[in-house]
């Protein structure tokens, strides 16, 4: 056996491990979903705790008597709205942002695009109470302004649209100029269907955010009825009695969206994250 055919065995062993040492607790999840609570505890120690009930009739119980006890649908219409809304908020502002630092001169460009990018170092965790403080002198404490408009501007994604609209070569915008074209219909019609690949990056990194978000909402919000789902999941898990069953049903409702955005927009995101955007479609 070649020396390089044995490497390739070697780190797709590897790979295989690996994904398998962070698949089997989804794995385990939505199995225990799918069985009656006393099985969950007595199999816990078997490889049949990785395997759904063997009767079809239990697997929609935990579901059903979820949904008969708690609003769930409520919540999960409250993430959505949290995460859509966040995300367009995220996608306009910070490309708009990058558009001006990478295609105007104006006083000062240098040294705040510094300090811009000095804030990337700076913990979130850090300025939560900054942010609240401000959320409440606006006056939009435990409404869902006060849970999107924080997270729409993040110096990473404006550094982001930066490097992919500066990687356009400047002749597309002067061709653009010459056609009549406004700088926001530059903007809007020429080099923003030329980031794509960002695009879909914020996009997809400011949902999953936003979908996982958990501090935050709790801090700004009273009213149970607006809570997030990963607000309602803490309630509800400490809301008597708790079965196992319908915890792991209400964990596995809220990891699908996440799992279907990253496989829908995976090609995009890896793509962003892999190039510091050279202006390609």
């Amino acid at each position: 056996m070649s020396r390089k055919k044995a490497n390739l065995i070697f780190s797709t062993f590897l790979i295989m491990m690996l994904a398998l040492f962070f698949i089997f607790p989804l794995v385990w999840m939505i199995a225990s979903s799918l069985k009656q609570e006393k099985d969950i505890y007595s199999q816990m120690t078997s490889i049949f705790a990785f395997l759904p009930s063997t009767n079809p009739k239990d697997w929609g119980v935990a579901y059903q008597q979820l949904f008969s006890r708690f609003p769930i649908f409520r919540y999960i219409l409250n993430s959505v709205v949290y995460a859509i809304s966040l995300t367009a908020g995220s996608l306009i502002v910070n490309s708009l942002a990058g558009y001006a630092f990478a295609k105007f001169d104006f006083w000062g460009k240098k040294a705040l695009f510094a300090f811009l990018i000095s804030l990337m170092v700076i913990p979130g965790a850090t300025l939560l109470i900054q942010q609240f403080q401000v959320a409440k002198q606006l006056g939009i404490l435990n409404t869902m302004l006060a849970v999107i408009l924080p997270g729409m501007s993040s110096p990473f994604a404006i550094y982001m649209f930066r490097n992919a609209f500066e990687a356009i070569p400047a002749n597309v915008s002067e061709a653009a100029e010459i056609e009549g074209a406004g700088s926001f219909r530059i903007f809007w019609s020429v080099l923003l269907p030329m980031a794509k690949p960002t695009i879909a990056t914020i996009g997809t990194l400011s949902f999953i955010g936003s979908w996982n978000d958990y501090v935050w909402p709790l801090m700004v919000l009273n009213d149970s009825n607006q809570f997030p789902l990963q607000v309602a999941i803490t309630n509800i898990n400490n809301t008597q009695p708790v079965y196992m069953n319908q915890v792991m049903a209400l964990l596995a409702i809220s990891t699908i969206p996440l799992i279907l955005v990253y496989a829908f927009f995976q090609k995009y995101l890896v793509q962003g994250l892999g190039s510091t955007g050279n202006g390609d479609k």
